[in-house]
């Protein structure tokens, strides 16, 4: 549990500071489309970020804590995937970058089920 913990303050603590760079180096370098792809990268990886600190304070002896471990690298990876490629393809405007961020979002579907399945 102490992983997903340091994860979630690493993604939290990325996201707030690709979210600043972008409000303030990126502002006028963006088109608005390039820009708001790369803020909805910001706003699934703050989600999912805490989602990755809740997922670590979660214990108990009726959970179980190998499936919300995986359910919380499920949501890494849905964060690299869904929200990475939505800032490469913001930054390059390489379109054929869009066909990862449905890979990542599948992952953050997965890790909400995996989550519900070992709470259940």
């Amino acid at each position: 549990m102490q992983t997903l913990l340091v994860l979630g303050g690493i993604m939290m603590f990325f996201a707030v500071a690709l979210g600043a760079f972008g409000a303030h180096a990126l502002k006028d370098k963006l088109t608005p489309d390039r820009m708001k792809n790369y803020q909805t990268g910001i706003q699934y990886q703050i989600a999912h970020g805490l989602g990755l600190l809740l997922l670590g304070t979660v214990q108990g002896d009726t959970v179980n804590t190998s499936q919300i471990t995986v359910s919380g690298w499920l949501l890494t990876a849905g964060i690299v995937l869904f929200s990475g490629s939505l800032y490469v393809l913001s930054l390059t405007g390489i379109r054929k970058l869009g066909a990862i961020t449905p890979l990542g979002g599948l992952c953050f579907l997965a890790g909400w089920v995996l989550f519900i399945v070992a709470v259940v």
